[in-house]
C-alpha cells in the first residue's frame, strides 16, 4: 500500500504523532497488515499492527463479521465506526489515553541509576536473546517489530544490562516520518531504580539526532508512566480515547463465509489486496 494511490491515502496520513505514526511504521518496517472492503477503489480500509487497528472510510461498507480476525485488540477509529464495533464485538471498552511530546530542548530530570554493574547502551542484533529473555509478560514490547530479533536489530532501542541480563528496555514502538512513539518495559523487581529513565534518555538522544520528535502514549490512569514521561521532558499534547474490544459477537459460521474485508501485506497496494499475504 503506497501513499497518494487513492482517496484512502487521506485516511492514514503520514507524519502523525503517537498511534498516528502506525501507518508510517508499517511502511518503514513492513510489519502489520492492510485490510480493505474490495481490491480496487476501497470504500473502507483498516491498518493493523501488534493488536492496534486504525480504520478509515465508510463503515457501512464493512459487515461486522469481517472484523472477527481483529478481536481482542485496540481500535483508534472515528466515532462513525463505533456502531460497527458494537455489532462486531461482545465488548467495546473506551480507554482514556494521553499523548505526550518531547521537544528538542526539553528539560529533563536526571536520576542516578542505583545498583552495581549496570550498563545502559544501544541494543544490536546480537541482543535478540536478551530481549526474548524478558519473558512473556513483557514480550509485547517487540510486537511492532515482528519479535525480539526484529526489535534488537532495528537499532532503535536502548537497554539496561547487568552481567548480560536485560533489566529494562526503551524502544521506538511506532517509527513515524516526523515522530517516533516510544515504549518502555522493565522487569517488575527492577522498577524504581532509574533504569527506565536512563534508557529513555539514550533513546531520545538518538531520536533527536535523526531529526524526529519522541512521543509517549499512556493510559490517563497510569500514574507511574505519566511521572516517567514528565521527568524525561515530555509535555502533554492531547488526550484521546481508543477502544479495547473483546471476542467477536458474530457466530462462527458467518465469520467463515465472510470474504468482504480482504487482507494484504504491509507493502502491498490496496488494489492488490485480493492476494493474501502471510502476516509478519
Amino acid at each position: 500500500m503506497t501513499s497518494g494511490a487513492g482517496e484512502w491515502a487521506s485516511w492514514f496520513p503520514p507524519g502523525m504523532p503517537g498511534l498516528g505514526a502506525l501507518p508510517d511504521h508499517v511502511r518503514f518496517t513492513r510489519t502489520g497488515r492492510w485490510w480493505a472492503d474490495r481490491p480496487s477503489s476501497p470504500r473502507a480500509a483498516a491498518l493493523t499492527c501488534a493488536g492496534y487497528t486504525l480504520m478509515g472510510g465508510d463503515p457501512r461498507a464493512v459487515p461486522p463479521e469481517a472484523l472477527a480476525p481483529l478481536a481482542h485488540g485496540y481500535f483508534a477509529v472515528p466515532d462513525r465506526f463505533l456502531p460497527l464495533l458494537g455489532e462486531a464485538f461482545e465488548r467495546v471498552v473506551p480507554w482514556e489515553r494521553m499523548l505526550w511530546v518531547r521537544g528538542d530542548s526539553a528539560p529533563v530530570t536526571t536520576r542516578p541509576v542505583t545498583g552495581v554493574k549496570v550498563t545502559v547502551r544501544r541494543l544490536t542484533g546480537a541482543d535478540a536473546l536478551a530481549v526474548r529473555g524478558l519473558g512473556p509478560d513483557l514480550s509485547w514490547i517487540a510486537g511492532t517489530w515482528g519479535g525480539p530479533g526484529g526489535l534488537a536489530a532495528s537499532g532503535l532501542c536502548w537497554g539496561a544490562f547487568r552481567e548480560g541480563r536485560l533489566l529494562s528496555l526503551a524502544c521506538t514502538y511506532f517509527r513515524g516520518s516526523l515522530y517516533e512513539d516510544i515504549a518502555v518495559a522493565t522487569r517488575p523487581e527492577e522498577r524504581g531504580r532509574g533504569l527506565a529513565t536512563a534508557c529513555v534518555h539514550g533513546l531520545c538522544a538518538d531520536i533527536t539526532a535523526r531529526g524526529t520528535l519522541p512521543t509517549w502514549t499512556c493510559s490517563r490512569h497510569n500514574d507511574p508512566s505519566r511521572r516517567l514521561a514528565a521527568g524525561a521532558g515530555f509535555r502533554l499534547h492531547r488526550e484521546y480515547v481508543h477502544y479495547a474490544v473483546g471476542a467477536s459477537a458474530v457466530p462462527s459460521g458467518r465469520q467463515a463465509v465472510s470474504t468482504s474485508f480482504l487482507a494484504a501485506g504491509p507493502d502491498a497496494r490496496v488494489e492488490g489486496a485480493c492476494r493474501r499475504v502471510r502476516r509478519r
